[in-house]
Order: structure tokens, then sequence, then C-alpha cells
């Protein structure tokens, strides 16, 4: 801008507060440590359009039960791949697991609940719960509490009968019965229309015939129902149905998987052989389940994206302390120029990240089941990529600054050293970044194809 330029926007007049009246805008008291951009900006000085007071008591709540029922005992639970089951009604118990199946609250059976749903409940509430989770610095403590409930339970409460949101929604709800998703097999990930486990009706039409295997189940180990992809048709994605499964159906064994990181979540290897699974555990209508599993997706991605943008802010947040008490060549670590361009690295793609993430946020709390369906599916894809890699960055990076304190499990880096293991889970599963990537765009040529026959 010339000086010129600048003399005359200087005279001009200038638009003031008042003149603001198409957007609201809540301004909160500042929570939590106050680190900067330890917290999403909302947090801290920022006045936000998205939040509300509900969201601000609910977050005051999450963070309570997460600090005083999770974080003491994380190190301890990642070390033991495992965490105990009656956490699951302690965390319904405290009004936070009916949130994580998306709006509305429990699928709409909160009404057959007793704990009551935050005041205008929507997406931004799921979101606090799982960023405020996602501070204890555990993919595996995080998924293996929440992520079957978040993404093994909305195919259920969303496609299936009554029957079956009574008998296994509220039952996991309530934190009695636990669940998870069955897509991944040994053959096939990412290419889901070429699943190979089938289920063949019998002759007398009552149950279905379930044989095969699926790979890399998460909380499967001790998971009480299974959310299963299977073939009940024709080759491709126009012969795949959804079925819920029982661990007490005859036929069902699970081991469970070593893995490099999310050791508290129960990676599972799960055989079918011959399961008997009455017809009315079929999840909505035969050879429609392909479509029920792209419509989950775009949730189950969303909700990565909020774990791991947190998690890259956890690693931030843990470098920037680090980098205050730790000194080397007689000065402290963040009065190195390098050490500081490393952190600014870091807050730059979180909060571009974060960004992104309230804005698809806000068209789920807006636009319709279907609408958000065709429209989310190539930026939530493109949003998970962004979020892992920033993810991958900031865990390398903080491991950088922390130097050997990160090599070592406990101490003054857990947190960073196990983050550096739970990045690859981030990275694959739910759909590979390049996979991802390829969506994205694809779906970016459907929209442009789109417009142009319309000229």
């Amino acid at each position: 801008m010339s000086l010129q330029s600048i003399e005359a926007f200087d005279r001009a007049p200038q638009r003031t507060d008042t003149a603001r009246t198409t957007m609201s805008a809540t301004k909160t008291a500042p929570f939590g440590e106050g680190v900067p951009f330890g917290d999403p900006s909302w947090y801290g000085k920022f006045n936000s359009p998205y939040y509300t007071n509900s969201h601000v008591a609910f977050r005051a709540k999450v963070r309570a039960f997460v600090e005083a029922e999770i974080m003491p005992h994380t190190h301890e639970w990642d070390e033991k791949k495992s965490l105990p089951l009656e956490l699951y009604k302690k965390t319904y118990e405290a009004g936070i697991l009916p949130g994580v199946v998306g709006a509305p609250w429990a699928g709409g059976l909160g009404h057959k609940l007793a704990v009551a749903a935050p005041e205008n409940f929507d997406y931004f509430h799921e979101l606090i719960i799982l960023d405020e989770f996602g501070r204890c610095g555990s993919g595996g403590v995080l998924w293996g509490l929440l992520e079957g409930v978040h993404i093994g339970l909305p195919p259920v409460l969303n496609f299936g009968s009554d029957f079956l949101r009574e008998r296994v929604g509220l039952r996991v709800l309530k934190g009695e019965g636990t669940i998870c998703l069955c897509i991944t097999e040994p053959y096939a990930g990412s290419d889901v229309a070429n699943i190979r486990c089938s289920a063949k009706k019998s002759a007398c039409g009552s149950y279905y015939v379930v044989s095969g295997e699926k790979k890399w189940i998460t909380n499967g180990v001790w998971a009480d129902f299974f959310t299963v992809a299977v073939r009940t048709g024709g080759p491709g994605m126009g012969g795949i149905s959804l079925l819920v499964v029982e661990k007490t159906m005859p036929g069902v064994s699970c081991k469970r998987m070593d893995c490099m990181g999310v050791w508290a979540s129960g990676t599972t290897y799960v055989t079918f052989e011959d399961v008997r699974v009455p017809v009315s555990n079929l999840v909505g209508v035969e050879n429609q389940g392909f479509k029920y599993i792209m419509h989950n997706f775009n949730h189950e991605r969303w909700g990565f994206v909020v774990q791991a943008n947190r998690f890259a802010r956890v690693c931030y947040e843990e470098a920037f302390k680090y980098a205050h008490r730790r000194r080397t060549f007689g000065k402290r670590l963040i009065e190195h120029p390098v050490i500081r361009a490393k952190l600014a690295d870091m807050i730059r793609q979180i909060d571009a990240t974060h960004a992104q993430m309230e804005t698809i946020t806000y068209q789920m709390c807006t636009m319709d089941r279907e609408e958000s369906a065709k429209a989310l599916a190539g930026i939530t894809a493109l949003a998970k990529v962004q979020s892992t890699k920033v993810f991958e960055y900031c865990a390398r990076e903080a491991a950088q600054i922390f130097g050997g304190a990160s090599y070592v499990r406990g101490g003054q880096g857990e947190k960073v050293e196990r983050l550096y293991r739970d990045v690859r889970a981030y990275a694959i599963p739910g759909g590979s970044e390049e996979i991802m990537m390829d969506l994205g765009v694809r779906q970016a040529m459907k929209e442009w194809e789109k417009q142009q026959s319309k000229m």
C-alpha cells in the first residue's frame, strides 16, 4: 500500500463495533492454564461465533472429569495396554459418553437416559469432548474409552431398527456394554467395496451365517457388539450390508494385536466362523451397507481431525513449557532462535487446522444429513490429511526440542514419546493420507463437472 493510500485510509470513517449487525460473537472468560496457543483461541482472549454459554459450561465439566479420572492414570493404562471397563459407566454417569455419537444427543435416545443433555447439544459439544480428552496425550486411552462408541454405534443409531437402537444402543450409551466397528480386513482396508467377509442367509430366512476375518479392530478384544460390514450380495459396493454381531454368539473369536502405538485401545484380530446372526440384527436395508459406511466415515474422519490436532497441540504445549525450563549453552532453550522457529511452525499449522475444523463442524450443525454427506466428504478427507501431517510434524519437532527425554517412556517427555508412536494410527486408519487426498480432489472434479454442465 502506498503512503498516499495509507493516509487516505486513516482519514476515512472507520467502522465501529456498533456497526457489526450480521454476526454474533461470544466472549468468554479465559480458561485453562494460559499457555499461549496451548488451547484453542476461544479459550483465551478471542471471541468466537460458534460457542455459547452451554459450550462453556460443558467444557468445564469435561475438563474436570478428564483431569480427575483420566490424566492421573493415562501412563499406567497405556503401559498395561488396557483400561478398566467400569470407566465406561463412569463416563456415562458424568453425562459425557452419550455425546460422542453425533447430533442429536444420544442418537435421539436421550429421553431414555438418566443423564441430561447439555442445552442445545450440537457437534461443537462433541468436538469439546474429543478435544478435551485428547489432553491426556494418549491415542490409546482416548480410543480405548471413546472410539468404539464414536465410530461403531452411530450406524446402529442412524440406520438401525428401533429394536437394535434400544437393545444395543441404550446398553452402550449407558456404559453397560461396549461396541466396535468392523470394516477393515487383512485384504481390504481403504478399499471397502472389496471386502470378503460373507453373510449368507439361511434357507429359512431367519438368520445369516457370517464367515470371515476383520483386522485392526479398535476395542474388539473387549467389545460386546460388533458392527460388521459383510457381503450379502454380489461383488462391489452394491453387495455390502451391516450386521450387529454379538460376542456371545458361537463362532466369534478375538485376538489382541501388538501394535506400534495406541496401546490401550484394544486393537484386535476378529474371526467369524459360521456365526449365526438373526436377521433382526441387520442394520437398515440389505445391500445398502456401503452407503451407511460412507455416511459414517465423515463423522469418523472429523473425529480424527479433532483428536490429531489436539495431540499436535499437546506436543507443542509440552515443548513450549520444556523450552522454558531446560537450559543449554548458558541460557534457556526458548532463548535460542532455532527453538522459537520450531514452535512458531507448530503454532501456525495447529491453529490453521483448528480453524478449518471449526468451519466443517459448523456445516455439520447447519446441514441436513443428506446434504452434509455429499458436501463434506471431500473437505473432511482433506482435513484429516492436514491434521495428521500437522500431528506428525509437531510430534517430530517436539521430540527434537526434548532431545533424549523424548526417547524415554515416562518422565518429562512421556506425552511426546507416546504420541510419536501414535502418529501412524491417525495417518493410516479411517482412510490413509494418500486415499484421502485422492478422494478430496475427485470430489472437487465431480463438483466442477457439475458446474460445467450447467454452462
